[in-house]
């Protein structure tokens, strides 16, 4: 179905809708801003065809709704078997994937190429939506100017890489009605539903301090600064368009591909890369919006341009309307909490997860969405399963999907995914000031009595790569 058609059909049905009866119909009749009938399918935009990119177009392929049309990288090709991703990626790489896909069901299927999405955007004028999964000091400027161009946008955690950023897409999701969502892909699992339940419900009693932690570090570990001198660029990559708004600097083997999460001007460190995953279901189930305190110390060597090998303390919740009080311990690196005295004496922690010290007993489960583990045994006996009052989903890029055709909200959509960004920042703030206590004012955007941080809650950008 052409553009036009579209609008059109769009348009009738309105209208038709409108003049039968004179109320205000929801979203989920007519649809949001640039609704997509149900029965059509969505054409997407990927930018950012790496490692994570790659994933996120095998994802939606699953899909039979959704056609992958148009893709943009600065990169041609990345080879990314050493890494955790195992696979090759990059334009060449997944733009063959991706045909090979389409070409079962229409023969000749193609996907327009581009370096640069803002030709994307310029050409593709039959795209619905844009996936950005691109590092994380481009996620701002690609994901505003999709939403100002009237697309769905889909972007992966964190969400921005600073706080200002965060604020300004909460406000242009708002102004635009399109559909959102980020990549924490745990939100829309089963497990980390059971757990808010179970939580909210009080099954273990008041619940008044949690865990989460990770097992990441440095992909390079003996980083002192910025790389020295500079290496031959892979064929076919464009530095300076990867680089986007950060500083021009001479290209090096050591920034890319995935080792870019070592250097703050282009990652926020295990925080900015963990938080928004395994935090959630804490934010989640007890409303926390803004913490009193938050201090996070740095581990081993770091500086203003080198992210440590490790975090570790405390974000600080204060009883506020919905808000509980609520203290999250935050672990990176090697460190977890302590065995807690209702394990079994042979539990052994995950690398990566949560621990909710109730006043009945605890909770713990597998980080970025995993479902619940009650002690101790004669609680989890006992026990009857809570109501299901989380509406369940097909899958986090269903979840959007299902947005865009007029569907509720996607459930990690940007209203709730800058709140728990921004608590995840509010820690990145802290390592970056080397563990200072920020006790944030929210309204004015300032940690107070830190003047030094208004650096990293609101960076400089090149001319033309502004978010506006």
């Amino acid at each position: 179905m052409s553009v036009s058609r579209r609008k059109f059909v769009k348009t009738a049905a309105a209208t038709t809708v409108a003049l039968s009866f004179p109320m205000i119909i929801p979203r989920h009749v007519l649809g949001g801003a640039n609704f997509v009938a149900p029965s059509e399918k969505v054409n997407i935009g990927i930018v950012g065809v790496g490692g994570q990119g790659r994933h996120n177009a095998k994802e939606l392929m699953q899909l039979d709704d959704v056609q992958i049309t148009a893709i943009a990288d600065p990169a041609e090709y990345w080879d990314l078997s050493s890494f955790y991703f195992k696979s090759y990626a990059g334009r060449g790489p997944v733009k063959d994937l991706i045909e090979e896909h389409f070409e079962q069901k229409t023969p000749n299927f193609k996907v327009a190429e581009y370096l640069d999405f803002r030709e994307m955007l310029e050409k593709e004028s039959a795209l619905d939506a844009i996936l950005c999964a691109t590092p994380d000091h481009t996620h701002a400027f690609i994901a505003s100017n999709s939403m100002r161009a009237g697309k769905h946008v889909f972007v992966e955690k964190p969400l921005t890489h600073n706080l200002w950023e965060n604020r300004k897409l909460a406000e242009i999701a708002k102004e635009t009605g399109v559909a959102t969502q980020m990549g924490n892909m745990g939100h829309s699992s089963e497990g980390i539903r059971q757990v808010v339940e179970l939580l909210q419900a009080g099954a273990i009693g008041e619940v008044k301090q949690s865990h989460s932690w990770c097992h990441a570090t440095r992909w390079t570990n003996g980083l002192n600064n910025l790389p020295l001198g500079t290496t031959v660029k892979p064929v076919g990559f464009d530095w300076d368009l990867w680089l986007g708004p950060r500083e021009s600097i001479p290209y090096h083997q050591d920034y890319t591909p995935v080792k870019w999460r070592d250097f703050w001007r282009f990652g926020c460190g295990a925080i900015g890369d963990f938080a928004c995953h395994d935090m959630d279901a804490t934010v989640w189930a007890y409303n926390l919006k803004t913490p009193e305190t938050v201090q996070i110390y740095p581990i081993g060597q770091s500086n203003e341009e080198i992210v440590p090998h490790g975090e570790i303390g405390y974000f600080d919740f204060k009883a506020d309307g919905k808000q509980k009080n609520m203290k999250i311990s935050w672990y990176a690196g090697s460190g977890r909490p302590p065995h807690h005295e209702t394990f079994p004496d042979n539990f052994q922690l995950s690398k990566r997860g949560l621990l909710f010290e109730g006043s009945k007993g605890t909770i713990q489960c597998d980080g970025a969405g995993g479902g619940p583990r009650i002690f101790p045994q004669e609680l989890r006996g006992s026990l009857k399963r809570p109501e299901k009052t989380i509406r369940r989903t097909g899958g986090h890029h269903r979840d959007w999907i299902d947005a865009i055709k007029g569907g509720p909200a996607a459930s990690s959509n940007f209203e709730y995914a800058t709140r728990l960004n921004e608590i995840a920042l509010l820690g990145v703030l802290s390592v970056r000031l080397g563990g200072a206590e920020i006790r944030w004012d929210p309204k004015n955007m300032k940690a107070k009595g830190l003047p030094e941080a208004d650096q990293y809650i609101k960076e400089s950008v090149r001319p033309g790569w502004e978010v506006v």
